[in-house]
């Protein structure tokens, strides 16, 4: 038990250095550990070795190194080789993370590298059968011990995690990427879905279809009587019209636009509270390697601006009470000047008044 524990202890610190990596911008690393912990959990059967590792804890660090692997090839710039590397890393589709797929996959379709994609979900999608409307089993799996119970989670796809995988193919991919609305359609009408869910989403896609169709018919119809003419008028109005082919589906694609990036935010929940730190100022003095992250930047400026404000502040207060207190001691020395500056006579007690003129008389 205790050799167990320290296996795993071992493993999550791999993870967490992983992560570490990733954080700190060294992306090719980060991608390295990764994947050497996922081939190290799947190439072992550690995950068959229920006596040495929970199942759920095996699980829950292939998705954890899966999702460090996903974002540093996003960061590297290898994007479109994502699916691909992460089909190497679990042998199948079906093996990967629900949570990691679906990242990869937004990650894909947002980076214009939507090629492959498309056969890489159908693949993972068909090969889940739905038992009794309340979850998929993996197709060959229904014999196992861990399915009949339902708490083997290699075999076993809740509906929501299924469904999520559902919109990005038939909305994200075929109907806004690859505006392939009638394959979606039609997919998803053949597809064993919970009826509810399987309502809401042709609903959409209809919608969608719609605002596609009223976009579309507003493009002019030109029949000139001959082919040159045709294809000058054509090209005349085609470069003069505003509704050009991106022009007239800018509405279609803002919201294109924002499902998508709302589907990666949904979809990518691991990711979006470390992005905001991969931003980084990387420092090099020799063979040391100095790594300074926007956050220490913006305390850094947050506690400049505090000391100039407090500055200012105290100079404005020491001038304030510098004016007072001048003013104040020229009040006291005007006042002692005053007082002292004033001439009496000392004999003017003593002598008589003065008598009346005699005219007075």
């Amino acid at each position: 038990m205790g050799e167990t524990q320290s296996n795993s202890s071992s493993i999550w610190q791999e993870i967490e250095q992983s992560e570490s990596y990733l954080v700190c911008s060294i992306y090719e690393e980060a991608a390295t550990l990764a994947s050497s912990i996922i081939r190290q959990l799947k190439g072992s059967n550690i995950s068959d070795n229920n006596e040495a590792f929970d199942e759920t804890e095996v699980f829950d660090m292939l998705e954890s190194a899966g999702m460090v692997f996903v974002q540093a090839l996003n960061q590297l710039g290898r994007t479109s080789d994502i699916l691909n590397e992460l089909r190497v890393l679990f042998v199948s589709a079906t093996a990967i993370p629900v949570q990691v797929l679906l990242t990869g996959a937004c990650f894909q379709i947002s980076g214009a590298s939507s090629a492959g994609v498309r056969e890489f979900l159908e693949e993972f999608l068909s090969n889940w059968s739905l038992v009794d409307g309340q979850y998929y089993v993996l197709v060959g799996a229904g014999a196992d011990v861990g399915v009949q119970d339902g708490c083997d989670r290699r075999y076993i796809l809740e509906v929501d995690k299924y469904m999520e995988v559902v919109e990005v193919y038939a909305v994200t991919l075929l109907g806004m990427t690859l505006k392939d609305m009638d394959s979606a359609i039609s997919w998803v009408e053949k597809s064993a879905l919970p009826e509810e869910r399987q309502r809401v989403l042709l609903r959409r896609l209809h919608s969608l279809y719609s605002l596609k169709t009223i976009n579309s018919s507003q493009v002019p119809v030109v029949s000139p009587e001959n082919n040159h003419e045709a294809h000058y008028s054509s090209s005349k109005e085609l470069k003069g019209f505003e509704g050009s082919p991106k022009g007239l589906e800018a509405n279609y694609l803002d919201t294109r636009e924002h499902n998508t990036k709302q589907t990666i935010l949904k979809l990518s929940r691991r990711v979006d509270p470390c992005l905001w730190w991969f931003r980084s100022v990387n420092l090099k003095f020799g063979n040391v390697r100095v790594v300074i992250t926007s956050g220490k930047i913006l305390l850094g400026f947050l506690f400049l601006l505090t000391y100039y404000v407090l500055r200012r502040k105290g100079a404005t207060m020491n001038g304030f009470v510098r004016r007072q207190v001048s003013a104040g001691k020229k009040a006291m020395v005007d006042l002692w000047q005053l007082a002292f500056s004033y001439q009496v006579n000392p004999l003017a007690v003593v002598q008589p008044l003065p008598t009346a003129t005699r005219g007075g008389r």
